[in-house]
């Protein structure tokens, strides 16, 4: 009996069997390349993949290289991460987020 239709019990058939809806089936969200996050967030390339790599949300770097990476991005947590105003840790040695440049303290 299609959706919608009344069936001979009397009860109208929405396709619910059982009481319980049928499975929802959820796609994982694709990643895409860094042109496009950049397009999405409407910043040039460069400036996108500094943000990656001082972690901003929904970068994600692969492979194992330590020169060139290749970093993909979901969009939805770029988005998330820009609307929460999510600011990178600072990648200092140091514990209070400074750094002596020099030996000396003078």
């Amino acid at each position: 009996m299609p959706i919608g239709q009344i069936s001979p019990s009397g009860s109208r058939d929405n396709g619910v069997r059982g009481g319980y809806p049928a499975k929802t089936i959820f796609e994982p969200e694709p990643f895409v390349s860094a042109e496009e996050a950049a397009r999405f967030l409407a910043i040039s390339r460069r400036h996108l993949l500094l943000l990656a790599r001082k972690g901003i949300g929904g970068a994600y770097a692969l492979g194992t290289g330590t020169k060139r990476r290749i970093w993909v991005f979901r969009l939805s947590e770029l988005a998330a991460a820009i609307a929460t105003k999510e600011r990178p840790a600072p990648a200092t040695g140091h514990a209070n987020g400074y750094t002596i440049l020099s030996g000396s303290p003078r």
